[in-house]
């Protein structure tokens, strides 16, 4: 697979770890069929009860890689893999925690939708550009975002692009808690051991309770999915990549 996604065990808990701090952990092709494989373990082991993600000091994630990312999403499957993962983090049958420092982008945004608790440190800024890149939301974010903080701050943060800091997504309950970027990663396992230490099958039951129709999560991530490929192929978003890329050099 890949060294810049590793995968750990400790007891019942998997950690999978986003490992590119030269590129602020912005995803390859590569790092998504590596988080797709794990999660796919993980779902299959009855050894395995929570799942967390951590990303590295300063950086949860950049977003996706955008040589990587358009090489792929024009490419004779158009993003497959991409997809994919995220029906996977949709569908997951276990508790989903994560641990975010810092750079929170896109998907390092996206992500944390679906998990059950998510810790993050002062510092973390979330942010989801997609609009300002001729793109549109994805990973359901335009069903969960607005459910969860309401139709403007989701607009805030989806359409306009707005950062929310750690304690704007506290208060508007995107997060669980804000804690020291020294103690995030203890924080965030403890709470995992704690987690999986309970009758799990009480647990399943309870989350999926909480979750919902997961059916109306998976559609519209594919209905994201058809504008977001869409879009790929505009000249609003050939633009603004074109400027991106040139910003980078």
């Amino acid at each position: 697979m890949t060294d810049q996604i590793i995968v750990e065990r400790r007891g019942a808990v998997q950690i999978i770890r986003m490992n590119r701090p030269d590129k602020k952990n912005a995803l390859t092709r590569a790092m998504y069929l590596a988080m797709l494989a794990a999660l796919t373990e993980a779902d299959a082991d009855p050894a395995i009860r929570v799942s967390v993600f951590l990303g590295v000091p300063g950086a949860f994630s950049a977003g996706n890689d955008m040589a990587d990312f358009l090489a792929m999403a024009t490419g004779g499957d158009g993003g497959r893999d991409v997809w994919d993962f995220l029906h996977v983090l949709a569908k997951f049958g276990k508790p989903l925690l994560s641990g975010v420092d810092g750079i929170a982008v896109g998907i390092g945004t996206t992500l944390n939708l679906h998990c059950d608790l998510t810790f993050a440190t002062p510092r973390t800024v979330f942010r989801t550009p997609f609009v300002d890149l001729g793109l549109v939301p994805e990973a359901a974010s335009s069903l969960i975002v607005p459910r969860i903080v309401g139709r403007q701050d989701a607009f805030a943060l989806l359409a306009l692009g707005e950062g929310f800091s750690a304690e704007r997504a506290k208060a508007a309950g995107l997060i669980y808690e804000i804690v020291a970027e020294d103690a995030l990663e203890a924080t965030v396992l403890a709470k995992a051991e704690e987690i999986a230490a309970k009758p799990p099958q009480a647990l399943r039951i309870a989350r999926d309770l909480l979750l919902g129709r997961r059916d109306e999560v998976v559609a519209r991530i594919d209905e994201e999915g058809r504008h977001f490929a869409e879009r790929l192929k505009s000249d609003e978003a050939r633009a603004a990549f074109v400027a991106f890329m040139n910003r980078k050099k």
